[in-house]
C-alpha cells in the first residue's frame, strides 16, 4: 500500500512515521496543532533507554531494545540527509541504589544489554556515590532531543514531505467506510490513509473518530544547569531522579510524574526539591542556580505501553501514541512497526501487545 498519508502530530513519533513512510515511497503531509516538536519531544531528556530497563513490562523492553540496537544508524541517516547534528552520544548510565542488582544484571545478560556491577575507573564520581550499589550500563546513549526533532523535520522536508504548523485537526470526512480527509479550522486535507500521533492529546477524540484509550497527559518538571564541559560525562540515576550531561556542559535534572491535566505550570517547591536531590548526586550544583525550569506533558499510558495499531473505526486510520516517558527512545522501532502494519508486512516484533484491544484491557 502506497499513496498519500496524512500524519496528525509533528512530535518525534509523528515525524518518525513520516520519515519511514517517505523512505518506502509514500507521499506524506504532516499536520501539527502548534509548532513542530514543541511538546514532550522538546521537553524530555533524550535518554535512549528505559531508566531501569529491567523494571518495565516486556512489550516496553522489546520496543526499547529494538530501537537501541538501530538508533546509531538511524540518527546517522537523519544527520546525513538533514546536515544537522543530533548530538547522539553513547555516554553510558550509572544507576545507583539498585535494590536488587543481581536480578538486574541477570535480566541484562538475558536481553543482551551490557551491564556490570560497580563503577568503572573511567567514570569519576563524587565521594560516597561509588559505594551505593551501582550498576553500570555502558551502552546507554542519549540524543539532544530538540536537535533530533529539528533534524527529523529537515529530513522529512528534504525527502518531499509537507508540514503544516498551527494547524490543529478538528475531525474527519468519511465515505464508503474510509476516512477521505482530515478537517482543520481553515482547510480540508485529503488522504489515502491517516496516522494519529497526537501525544498527550490522543485521549481527546477528533470529530468522527474514537479517542485512543487510557492515554492522558502526565506533567514532568525539569531543571537545567550550566557547568564547564567534562564535569559530568555519564548519566546518573537514583530513585527516580536522573542527571543528563550534555557535551557543552549543560546538565538536565528530572523529572516529576504529575497527573495535572493539561497544566504545564511549574512551582517553586518542586524546583527546590529537584535542585536538592540533584546536588546530592553532584555536589557542585548546590552552589549554582538553574538556568531554566520547565514542564512538559507526556502521553501517559498504563505500563508505559504505547498503542501502535490500526484504528478500530476505519481500516485506513492508524495510531502511534501513548509512549509515556519513552517517545524518543522508542521512535524508530515504533515507526517501523506501524509502517509494517500499514503495508501488510510481517513485523519484526509481535504487534499484539501494542494493539487497540490490548490497550482497552489495560488500566491505570
Amino acid at each position: 500500500m502506497t499513496g498519500h498519508t496524512l500524519v496528525v502530530g509533528a512530535g518525534v513519533s509523528g515525524l518518525s512515521v513520516a520519515l519511514a513512510l517517505l523512505q518506502r515511497g509514500h507521499r506524506v503531509t504532516v499536520l501539527e496543532r502548534g509548532a513542530v516538536g514543541s511538546e514532550s519531544s522538546w521537553a524530555g531528556g533524550g535518554i535512549l533507554s528505559p531508566l531501569l530497563p529491567w523494571d518495565y513490562p516486556e512489550p516496553v523492553s522489546a520496543l526499547a531494545l529494538h530501537s537501541m540496537a538501530c538508533y546509531a544508524d538511524w540518527v546517522a541517516g537523519i544527520e546525513a540527509i538533514s546536515g544537522r547534528d543530533t548530538e547522539f552520544w553513547r555516554c553510558g548510565m550509572l544507576a545507583l541504589d539498585v535494590a536488587a542488582p543481581d536480578p538486574a544484571l541477570a535480566w541484562c545478560a538475558v536481553h543482551g544489554l551490557a551491564a556490570q556491577r560497580g563503577c568503572p575507573p573511567s567514570v569519576l564520581l563524587p565521594a560516597g556515590l561509588a559505594a551505593r550499589a551501582p550498576v553500570w550500563l555502558p551502552g546507554v546513549a542519549q540524543v539532544r532531543n530538540p536537535r533530533l526533532v529539528a533534524a527529523l523535520r529537515a529530513t522529512v522536508v528534504q525527502l518531499g514531505g509537507m508540514i503544516h504548523e498551527q494547524c490543529p485537526a478538528m475531525g474527519v470526512l468519511t465515505q464508503g467506510g474510509r476516512v477521505t480527509a482530515v478537517r482543520t479550522k481553515t482547510d480540508t486535507f485529503p488522504a489515502d490513509s491517516v496516522v494519529l500521533a497526537t501525544g498527550a492529546w490522543s485521549g481527546l477524540a477528533l470529530d468522527g473518530l474514537t479517542a485512543t484509550p487510557h492515554i492522558r497527559p502526565i506533567r514532568g518538571q525539569m531543571l537545567l544547569f550550566k557547568l564547564e564541559p567534562g564535569v559530568l560525562d555519564t548519566i546518573l540515576y537514583r530513585n527516580g531522579l536522573y542527571l543528563i550531561p550534555r557535551r557543552d556542559g549543560h546538565v538536565l535534572v528530572g523529572s516529576t510524574l504529575e497527573d495535572a491535566g493539561f497544566d504545564k505550570t511549574t512551582d517553586a517547591a518542586t524546583r527546590a526539591r529537584l535542585h536538592a536531590e540533584a546536588a546530592g548526586l553532584l555536589p557542585v550544583l548546590s552552589a549554582m542556580q538553574p538556568v531554566r525550569h520547565w514542564a512538559g506533558l507526556r502521553p501517559g499510558s498504563p505500563g508505559n505501553i504505547p498503542v501502535i495499531d490500526r484504528h478500530p473505526d476505519f481500516d485506513n486510520v492508524f495510531v502511534n501514541s501513548g509512549h509515556f516517558r519513552y517517545g524518543v527512545t522508542l521512535a524508530p522501532a515504533s515507526a517501523e512497526l506501524l509502517v509494517d502494519l500499514m503495508e501488510g508486512r510481517e513485523p519484526a516484533l509481535d504487534p499484539a501487545p501494542y494493539g487497540w484491544q490490548a490497550a482497552l484491557a489495560r488500566a491505570w
